[in-house]
């Protein structure tokens, strides 16, 4: 049988990724994808150009990882296949992005106070219309040359959590963020359970599936091989899907589509527990 390739975690420049969703939608045809989720952070502007893009044989799947916070701490959900007309779910995704907003804002006039020479004009034109992120910001301080890399943004020297650019912003807590995708229609999945600064706890993973969590992406970069173990035998004794996916932002990260995927059977259950509704 023929190798299906499922990405279930992919991002454009409707939020941080480099690359508008159209060029998305060529690179996965050009990587042998079959089917792909396009999950930008906080929104599926996105999605309308990415169908139009679309080829014979690639799958579209919408989706967005929605920004939540567990324990005063940033954390994400990935969320598939549900209403995206759902009135909860337009009012608090809208709130996420209007805070996003203020956010940068005041992160760029904080690095402006340390010298850094960032503007909000450059952060602007780096985020073009999409749902600005500290990854634009992280971009732009690169330019300045006060750092080498946009990585190296992300300590306590700058825009790292608690760093001394870092401004915190508001975001639905976890729990109730699980419930309104559920009940929108959709399958929410929490997103790398195991990153650095992102973890979630397995009493807490336990305790969000009453609250009608389906899935926990097991197969991403952050996860080595034993936690990828791990995380999968904590899926199977909660009954919730494995997804994978390669939370590609094109040439920011440089990892490439499909350098993780979701199993065939795993995708097949997500699609049927959105049909349950």
């Amino acid at each position: 049988m023929a190798v299906v390739r499922i990405d279930l975690h992919v991002h454009s420049n409707a939020s941080d990724g480099t690359d508008d969703p159209a060029e998305v939608i060529r690179r996965a045809g050009a990587a042998g994808l079959d089917v792909l989720a396009l999950t930008d952070h906080d929104t599926q502007a996105g999605l309308a150009e990415a169908r139009a893009a679309l080829p014979e044989g690639l799958s579209l799947i919408p989706g967005m990882e929605l920004s939540c916070q567990l324990d005063g701490r940033s954390v994400h959900l990935l969320g598939y296949l549900f209403d995206p007309d759902d009135p909860a779910i337009a009012a608090e995704t809208a709130q996420v992005r209007d805070d996003r907003t203020y956010r940068a804002q005041a992160m760029v006039a904080r690095l402006a106070e340390l010298g850094t020479g960032v503007t909000w004009e450059q952060v602007s034109e780096i985020a073009g219309d999409g749902v600005v992120g500290r990854p634009h910001i992280a971009r732009a301080l690169a330019a300045s040359g006060a750092i080498a890399e946009p990585a190296d943004a992300f300590t306590p020297e700058w825009i790292g959590d608690g760093g001394r650019a870092f401004v915190d912003r508001y975001a639905p807590y976890l729990a109730r963020a699980v419930t309104m995708i559920r009940t929108a229609g959709g399958v929410p999945v929490l997103a790398h359970p195991r990153s650095p600064g992102y973890e979630i706890p397995d009493a807490v993973i336990a305790e969000l599936t009453g609250a009608g969590l389906c899935g926990i992406e097991v197969f991403h970069f952050d996860h080595d091989e034993a936690e990828r173990m791990r995380l999968s035998a904590l899926a199977r004794s909660l009954d919730l899907i494995a997804t994978g996916g390669s939370d590609d932002h094109g040439s920011f990260n440089g990892r490439g589509l499909g350098a993780d995927v979701t199993p065939d059977d795993e995708y097949h259950r997500l699609i049927g527990m959105a049909r349950l509704g």
